[in-house]
């Protein structure tokens, strides 16, 4: 068996046949330059996203904000609109034209970081925030509709890591040129500037995207998108890969939503210090498992095994034991060193994650199983984690508690541990899916 082709799931949970789409894939430079115009989308939707974790002392002081509405900041602004708006858009990509959704989310969300940089309260920089997700709830299963239409499938991991690598990269510019900016201009200049590159990057995305038309299948287009994500979700294989995603959700947020706090509250860094630091270190980190983790997924596809979850269960494993440490060393730089398993192992599952979703979703329904991942992973984490976090670090100081901000960081390895476990489930029950007949 060289290569494993999945079909639509029906409610039993097993495979059915799936209309083929009639795109032709495109050839030579133009995979190169979609390829490169979507990862500097998903770069500037990290940066856009990510901006308020670098900026956090900053607007906490500006604003005169408590660590609790600074988690409910950067958790449930977000996690609402995924809930809410993620698979209407994803389907509307699925179904239509992805180019359309995608431009329209990156034009929205940049206004809307652009909007922040005028906040004067905490109440009109959370709709802000509101903004951003709203646009972004629709940026990735867009840009992933638009690489099963555009790429084949020899190719897609690369592509998908490729378009993944704009997160780290984004992570690692917004950290380094967020912090070093508002240093010395302030942090609403810091958003305002990041907006203004992301409506460029819209207006570049009409040009080199080119005409998507909606795929060829009357089957796909008569299922309703709750009805489609009822059907995916009643497979046991995709059902556990939504689970993990969602103790991932758990994990991530308050890991990127506290550790620059936490290395300059509790080891004395500055802004610009830690977010060259974490940032490049993050960027290198996402570089090389984003392409390494595309190509490798690729190979696993290949080889016809099915077992495509393996690998980034036991970086998880791993990272939850460096984590821990992270949060209790002596220094500064042995945290920032200790959190490097982690950073590795975010972005090193970004394609295994969202490629095995589209193996078990099959053809017509790969935006929507995006959605449904990034719903997983974006929905209880990112709204209760970091407000957890947030309350423990109130009460630990109210209590004069050291180290409270690490001791509700504890959250993350616990998480990290759960998402290996789960993942090594979903592994076993995705290989058996795509074996069968």
């Amino acid at each position: 068996m060289t290569e494993i082709v999945a079909g639509s799931i029906d409610p039993s949970g097993t495979r059915a046949s799936s209309p083929a789409s009639h795109t032709e894939y495109v050839k030579g430079w133009r995979i190169a330059a979609i390829c490169i115009v979507l990862l500097l989308i998903n770069a500037f939707s990290q940066i856009d996203r990510i901006l308020p974790f670098i900026l956090a002392e900053k607007i906490k002081a500006d604003l005169s904000l408590t660590d609790t509405q600074m988690g409910l900041l950067t958790g449930i602004a977000f996690a609402v609109c995924y809930a809410l708006l993620s698979l209407p858009l994803a389907r509307a990509a699925d179904r239509g034209s992805p180019r359309l959704v995608l431009v329209s989310c990156i034009l929205l969300w940049s206004v809307m970081t652009t909007l922040g940089g005028f906040a004067a309260s905490f109440m009109f920089l959370a709709l802000t925030r509101f903004g951003v997700a709203f646009g972004e709830a629709g940026a990735v299963p867009a840009g992933h509709a638009l690489i099963v239409r555009k790429i084949g499938h020899e190719r897609r991991g690369l592509a998908i890591g490729l378009f993944a690598m704009g997160i780290p990269l984004g992570t690692m510019f917004g950290f380094a040129a967020g912090g070093a900016i508002a240093d010395i201009f302030g942090w609403r200049i810091v958003l305002m500037g990041a907006g203004a590159v992301g409506i460029l990057i819209g207006l570049l995305t009409i040009l080199i995207a080119g005409p998507t038309p909606a795929l060829q299948s009357k089957a796909g287009r008569s299922e309703p998108f709750l009805r489609t994500s009822l059907e995916m979700l009643s497979s046991p294989a995709f059902r556990w890969m939504f689970t993990g995603a969602i103790f991932l959700g758990f994990a991530g947020a308050p890991f990127y939503a506290f550790s620059i706090p936490f290395l300059i509250r509790t080891h004395g860094l500055t802004a610009t210090e830690v977010g060259v630091s974490f940032g490049m270190l993050q960027g290198l980190m996402g570089i090389i498992g984003t392409l390494g983790g595309g190509r490798w997924f690729d190979h696993a596809v290949r080889s016809g095994t099915g077992r495509v979850l393996g690998p980034p269960a036991i970086l998880f494993l791993i990272a939850s034991v460096t984590t821990t440490a992270a949060l209790f060393a002596p220094a500064g730089w042995m945290s920032v060193a200790l959190f490097v398993p982690a950073m590795l192992s975010f972005s090193f599952f970004l394609p295994w994650g969202f490629g095995a979703a589209h193996l078990v979703a099959g053809p017509g329904r790969q935006a929507q199983a995006t959605s449904l991942m990034m719903i997983g992973s974006g929905l209880l984490g990112p709204a209760l984690a970091p407000l957890f976090v947030g309350i423990v670090s109130d009460a630990a100081s109210a209590a004069d508690i050291p180290n409270g901000l690490g001791l509700g960081m504890l959250i993350v390895p616990v998480a990290a541990v759960s998402t290996g476990i789960t993942l090594l489930i979903a592994n076993r029950r995705i290989g058996a899916f795509l074996r069968q007949p």
